[in-house]
């Protein structure tokens, strides 16, 4: 799945450590969403669709869509 996460978060100056506190996760977590080698759950990607306003599609693409 590929995502934005790591561009919204230098969109809002946030270190990973940052965004990871946001939202209550590691920081080797948002290492791993950022880099593909981890897909959210579905609470996860919700909190991050409301932390950065966005819809999760917005955040998160299936590999697949073209």
């Amino acid at each position: 799945m590929n995502n934005r996460l790591r561009e919204m978060r230098a969109r809002y100056g946030w270190t990973q450590a940052d965004l990871a506190r946001r939202l209550d996760v590691s920081r080797q977590t948002v290492n791993a969403l950022e880099t593909g080698r981890y897909d959210p759950s579905l609470p996860l990607a919700f909190r991050i669709g409301r932390l950065f306003g966005l819809p999760i599609e917005m955040i998160f693409r299936d590999d697949a869509t073209p």
